[in-house]
């Protein structure tokens, strides 16, 4: 899927000028002013529904006198250009030919000279005035529905307040101006560089040598305690007696979503109910299927790393769903550490659709930051970061593989040393035995310091909450749960559950776990298997 976007992302930065005749004869008669009038500079559009699919224009203000004039641009051949999602994608994926524009959305009026309305209150696009709280609420309420058409990070009138570190301390609050400063005070070369290794989607017989080979038990951070990763979860051809597995040697355990549902707009556009059936009810399927009943799952990752704005966020605390993973955070100078939402995020909404939550929340941001991929930072011209590992379309070689991991340690470990996140799908690395093996050489290698521990996105927290310098790490007390875990799997032979239901009519799916079969496949509408209660 990362490939597929990265793709499209290369179609739209590869998008050609078009010229010629046609062109001068398309443009004649135009009002280049009244096409352009109040359209934002970024924004493609059509003259014309019925004309070639690949073919858009934007307002450039580069004509004489600052005038404005249309540039063409066409997408490569074999794509069309999707006006809604404003990118080229495969002409069968592109449904609004026939569209010429974006949709246009009436705006609140919010930043005026004179105040227009009474205090408390902010004026719609058409004058009227309505209490503050009932914009961005998620419900329209001004009759041209224009109060709920600026609720972006920086535009909600009821957003977050910018940090205040007077009002934010730990262990419970943590937030930076811009997002690089340490925890506690501390001094870099006293802070532990922590790597967090996370995997995306279902633990099955496709992944677990992999997982059992990285995690062999032998290989242990300076506080002798064994290396650790966190496993984002999703349900469908899960085994859960492997989840059982993990979460006995220490691992963690998170949730992927239930369905993975492959709309992306179904995620950034979810309803709160949307969001608890996902995130709330696969935990219910973990739990039970690979019997962890220790409220130990208390992180999620939105698939696609669409988040779901204030909606799935207030769905977490009510859910006391303690962080999210799903944030990218754009490559910079200096990476960025995870931070609560008690404030408003230190760093531009980044990644797919933009839907980041404006509101305060009490949940911390695992902030994914992206990596830097260029072959040789010191030459190499700047380009745009990945934030899954398997994203970064030009890594084709182990070697390029293992330039990315130590270039990337080397930028948190020689600046401020937030976490440094290498997230992956297990396809990507079991794709080339090359790149498994760069892995496991990096991690020992980076086992041979006295100052990297590998550990999960909560130790990470505990130790955020409890800053701790490194000469003190060896007592850290919340490192040492689970610290060297011996013995075997609770059950070498699984029940291989046969199992259908009727929100999946003609599918039989095998449910592995050691606990008993329920009656039907958990799904949406019946995580727990027992049937649908009317």
């Amino acid at each position: 899927m990362a490939r597929r976007h990265w793709a499209l992302f290369v179609s739209i930065m590869c998008l050609c000028m078009a010229a010629g005749k046609s062109q001068q004869e398309k443009l004649e008669g135009v009002d280049v002013e009244e096409v352009c009038a109040d359209r934002p500079a970024d924004e493609y559009f059509r003259l014309e529904a019925d004309g070639d699919c690949r073919e858009v224009y934007r307002c450039d203000s580069a004509g004489e006198d600052g005038s404005n004039r249309l540039a063409p641009i066409k997408c490569a051949g074999g794509l069309a250009f999707d006006v809604l999602r404003q990118l080229c994608d495969w002409k069968s994926n592109v449904k609004n030919c026939d569209v010429q524009e974006k949709p246009r959305k009436a705006q609140p009026i919010l930043k005026t000279d004179e105040p227009i309305c009474p205090e408390g209150k902010l004026s719609c696009g058409d004058g009227e005035c309505l209490d503050k709280e009932l914009f961005c609420n998620g419900k329209p309420d001004c009759k041209d529905e224009s109060d709920e058409n600026a609720c972006s990070v920086d535009e909600d009138p009821n957003r977050a307040p910018e940090c205040d570190p007077t009002q934010c301390a730990l262990p419970d609050c943590f937030c930076s101006a811009d997002g690089t400063r340490i925890p506690g005070g501390i001094e870099p070369q006293q802070v532990p560089q922590m790597i967090t290794i996370t995997f995306n989607g279902a633990v099955n017989v496709d992944n677990i040598d992999l997982y059992d080979d990285l995690f062999n038990g032998q290989r242990q951070n300076p506080n002798g305690c064994s290396i650790k990763g966190t496993f984002f979860v999703s349900h469908k051809y899960t085994n859960y007696s492997a989840v059982q597995d993990l979460h006995r040697r220490g691992h963690e355990i998170s949730v992927f979503s239930l369905t993975h549902k492959d709309d992306p707009n179904y995620w950034s556009g979810g309803s709160y109910d949307d969001w608890l059936a996902e995130m709330a009810g696969s935990r219910l399927i973990v739990e039970r299927f690979a019997n962890i009943t220790d409220g130990s799952i208390i992180g999620m990752r939105a698939p696609y790393l669409r988040v779901g704005g204030n909606k799935q966020f207030e769905m977490m605390a009510d859910q006391f769903f303690v962080y999210d993973a799903s944030i990218t955070a754009s490559l910079g100078r200096v990476p960025i550490w995870p931070y609560t939402l008690y404030f408003r995020m230190p760093h531009k909404c980044n990644g797919n659709a933009h839907n980041c939550p404006s509101r305060s929340h009490p949940v911390w941001e695992m902030v994914m930051n992206e990596l830097d991929r260029r072959d040789d930072p010191t030459f190499d011209e700047s380009l745009p970061g990945c934030h899954m590992v398997d994203s970064c379309s030009n890594v084709a070689s182990g070697e390029q593989f293992a330039r990315l991991l130590r270039h990337n340690f080397n930028r948190h470990y020689n600046s401020n040393r937030a976490p440094l996140g290498l997230h992956f799908h297990a396809s990507w690395l079991k794709s080339k035995k090359e790149y498994r093996d760069e892995l496991v050489k990096f991690i020992e290698e980076m086992l041979g310091r006295n100052d990297v521990f590998f550990v999960t996105n909560l130790q990470v927290i505990q130790w955020m909450q409890n800053p701790t310098e490194l000469n003190s790490l060896r007592d850290f007390q919340e490192w040492k749960e689970k610290c060297d875990v011996k013995g075997q799997p609770y059950c070498s032979l699984p029940n291989a559950c046969p199992l259908t239901t009727r929100e999946l009519p003609g599918e039989t799916l095998r449910l592995f776990t050691c606990m008993e079969c329920p009656n039907n496949y958990p799904w949406i509408l019946d995580p727990t298997g027992d049937g649908f209660s009317v």
